[in-house]
């Protein structure tokens, strides 16, 4: 079983920027982050394989950036000039394993 933490959530004004972190227990390939927003269904934000191939929703393509740490069991997302749409709790995924999240607000 492997456990996954998020932190970096926040509250920040429209067009700032949050990086958030994502740690987890035991080795995953590929990673990867998802959101959520009240009422809504969760959503592919950005992911990320083990050899650093990444895919990006379009909503977020050229604001969001997916990395990896270099002991591959961390994902980082730099999120720069956030939207109100974007707020939502953001959930970290590895393989077949899930966090609990952290949320995000932008206000406007």
């Amino acid at each position: 079983q492997v456990q996954l933490v998020e932190s970096g959530g926040g509250l920040v004004q429209a067009g700032g920027s949050l990086r958030l972190s994502c740690a987890a227990s035991g080795m995953v390939n590929s990673m990867a982050w998802y959101r959520q927003a009240p009422g809504q269904q969760r959503e592919l934000v950005a992911a990320i394989t083990s050899s650093g191939n990444t895919n990006y929703a379009d909503s977020v393509k050229g604001r969001f950036t997916i990395s990896r740490g270099n002991d591959k069991r961390t994902t980082y997302l730099q999120m720069n000039s956030l939207k109100p749409e974007d707020t939502a709790r953001y959930i970290c995924n590895g393989d077949y394993f899930w966090g609990k999240g952290t949320l995000v607000t932008v206000s406007s």
